[in-house]
């Protein structure tokens, strides 16, 4: 389902690590620690609003994202789930999903810009990383 020529933002590159890859997008962990924090970023090349997918593609991203979101607030137990598609640093389309908790760091504002990001330690990441497979796996089999 996805273009040939997509390249992943060497921002967003440099920002995450790879979970995975749903039917649609690949699947990213932004490195810091303070949310539970994974993006979704569709594999097709020059596209920067959600509106410019081709309708069996956004219907696709919507299904991805929804199972994203449902899997994140079941896995820990957020309070709020913020999803976002910013683009104004980096022009790729890519959703956001961001599990708040009454009295993290920025609570109740936006995440962006309020406390330096914390990269995650190794074992941490491998942690996070293994709890996220098996909503991957679920991603993963949904309508390509």
């Amino acid at each position: 389902m996805s273009d040939t020529g997509f390249q992943l933002h060497e921002r967003l590159a440099a920002d995450t690590v790879s979970l995975g890859q749903g039917p649609l997008s690949d699947v990213l962990l932004m490195n810091d620690s303070h949310w539970p924090w994974v993006l979704l970023v569709p594999r097709v090349a020059d596209v920067r609003e959600f509106y410019e997918l081709p309708l069996a593609q956004q219907q696709q991203l919507l299904a991805e994202s929804a199972c994203l979101g449902r899997g994140m607030m079941t896995l820990f137990g957020g309070d709020k789930l913020n999803v976002a598609a910013l683009g104004n640093m980096v022009p790729q389309l890519h959703l956001h999903h961001i599990v708040r908790f009454e009295g993290d760091p920025a609570w109740p504002g936006p995440v962006w810009g309020r406390v330096p990001a914390e990269p995650y330690g190794e074992a941490a990441l491998a942690e996070i990383s293994d709890k996220l497979q098996p909503l991957l796996a679920e991603i993963s089999r949904l309508d390509g």
